[in-house]
């Protein structure tokens, strides 16, 4: 994606905006605009040479007017197409390429979230389309990559329950529950992770954190029992007494991953309400994405969008 320029005055000096609605309409003001940066992204960095799968080699294709919906780029040695949405969650997609980006940029530009009936007056589509277009960006682009955290800095590690308030619960939710377990692991001044899980025993957590952290890592945790075996896997343990109304010693703590735990859930219930165990993980792969972009010097929108072509 080409830089913004910064010098056009399209917004106030004190704004902390790194991408505006300005900055995405100049750059992006119809669906060949996308299609063009698709292709130039996936295929062809000068516009009009790119490696031919038939020819096996590097020749000039030319995009030719056809009937087709979405438009290709043709090899002028061999004739081969090359279609810039092959592969993509825009591949044999009705919906405008054009509205696919504008989507991509309001789930990028809100702190918390934006529903499917928003996307829908947005965007013009149907609520069915709408919600087609959120589901395939939460689990496509925003997925939670896999491996180890690596910048060193401490593990926190913490679980908790996300659905409605239930009547005369007091405690950890028991089996009857239609709440959600929900583990998560945060380095501090790092990356976020958050899972459903079917129980945050032992045997269920563990392997989660042996992907996250490192050997040695020093993991901070509550006195929950799940916990117990991180020494005996070769972590450093240190458990914060939430039982004893402790919260901070020093620099043992869980705050980190219970901040996390708090945007996620005021998020949820601010803007979606209630959402179902079904659907749950692509909501925390939204705000595990969102929080982990927070410290990257490209905007969110910029991000994604080179995620949607990578693919």
């Amino acid at each position: 994606m080409p830089p913004v320029n910064r010098n056009q005055p399209i917004r106030a000096l004190s704004s902390e905006s790194q991408y505006t609605l300005m900055d995405f309409m100049r750059e992006f003001p119809d669906d060949a605009t996308c299609l063009d940066w698709l292709w130039r992204n996936r295929y062809s960095k000068d516009g009009r040479h790119a490696q031919c799968p038939k020819c096996a080699a590097k020749t000039v294709f030319e995009r030719y007017e056809t009937l087709q919906q979405r438009q290709s780029w043709t090899c002028t040695s061999c004739g081969h197409h090359l279609h810039p949405t092959a592969g993509t969650i825009f591949h044999k997609s009705s919906t405008s390429l054009h509205l696919w980006f504008y989507a991509m940029y309001l789930m990028t530009s809100t702190r918390c979230g934006i529903f499917a009936k928003q996307l829908e007056r947005e965007l013009g589509v149907t609520y069915k389309t709408a919600w087609r277009m959120a589901f395939l960006i939460r689990n496509e682009l925003m997925r939670q990559g896999e491996g180890p955290f690596t910048n060193g800095q401490p593990i926190e590690c913490d679980e908790t329950y996300i659905g409605g308030r239930e009547r005369g619960m007091i405690g950890r939710p028991g089996a009857k529950s239609k709440k959600v377990a929900v583990f998560g692991i945060v380095q501090r001044k790092g990356k976020v992770a958050a899972v459903t899980v079917d129980n945050v025993a032992a045997v269920t957590v563990m392997p989660h954190i042996l992907e996250r952290a490192l050997p040695k890592s020093t993991v901070y945790t509550d006195e929950y029992k799940s916990y117990d075996m991180l020494e005996r896997r070769g972590f450093k343990h240190r458990r914060i007494r939430h039982a004893e109304k402790i919260y901070v010693s020093g620099d043992v703590h869980t705050n980190t991953i219970e901040g996390f735990w708090s945007l996620t859930k005021r998020g949820i219930g601010g803007v979606y309400h209630a959402v179902s165990k079904k659907h749950l993980q692509g909501y925390l792969n939204e705000y595990a994405w969102r929080y982990n972009q927070r410290h990257e010097g490209r905007a969110q929108f910029e991000t994604l969008l080179l995620r949607s072509a990578s693919r």
